[in-house]
């Protein structure tokens, strides 16, 4: 029976979750942050090595200034928690952030360095956040890289060399209801196994991440053979 190794997951509806209670939109987010502790235990529980979560798009840059300026507070108390820090440390679980991590103020990005730079000696997991993320912009970023380092022959091989990451998922869920993969992964998701979950991300349960793991068991993956 196959298992999933990476799992990479589109964290939708944090806002209408808020909406629901009534609540600011940031409260949405908060909530749907302390998610992440509780998918990083199902994944070592299902077997996954790796976790990539579409954390913030280069478009989220685009929204309200106070929602945004929220956001930012709570990628920085996220980095300090001590809670994720410890999770990291006992289940040593390399913690990286990718994309255009210019886009974001200093001492976001130096939060950024200091966790990645405590968890990099670690080789049992990963847990990747896609932040400044677009899926066409790693592309388009990688394909300088290349010109920049002189490369003539520009090949699928030397694409995926100069990704912000090239590991390929196994599995994408997207929680939210939305069926759509919104520029998520766009090259290392072309064979990955999608599912769609109803449930907004504050509420998505152990129920919900199992089932999908038990519909990628059920599954005959072809990679387009």
């Amino acid at each position: 029976m196959q298992e999933p190794r990476h799992i990479a997951i589109i964290m939708d509806g944090n806002r209408r979750y808020a909406k629901s209670k009534f609540l600011a939109p940031w409260k949405g987010h908060e909530a749907g942050a302390q998610k992440i502790l509780d998918v990083m235990k199902w994944c070592r529980e299902a077997g996954a090595r790796i976790l990539t979560l579409y954390a913030f798009s280069i478009e989220n840059f685009e929204r309200p200034a106070e929602e945004k300026g929220r956001l930012m507070a709570l990628f920085l108390k996220g980095m300090a928690d001590k809670r994720i820090l410890k999770s990291c440390t006992t289940h040593r679980i390399r913690v990286e952030f990718i994309g255009r991590m210019r886009l974001f103020p200093e001492e976001i990005k130096e939060g950024m360095r200091r966790l990645m730079e405590a968890t990099k000696e670690y080789a049992e997991h990963t847990l990747r956040f896609c932040v400044g993320y677009s899926g066409r912009a790693e592309i388009v970023d990688a394909v300088q890289r290349i010109i920049q380092e002189g490369i003539t022959e520009v090949t699928e091989e030397a694409i995926a060399a100069h990704l912000y990451a090239a590991d390929e998922p196994d599995l994408i869920i997207r929680t939210g209801g939305e069926q759509r993969i919104s520029n998520f992964l766009l090259w290392q998701g072309a064979y990955s196994e999608l599912c769609f979950v109803d449930s907004l991300w504050p509420e998505f349960s152990r129920e919900d991440f199992f089932r999908c793991i038990e519909q990628f068991r059920q599954r005959e993956r072809r990679f387009g053979k």
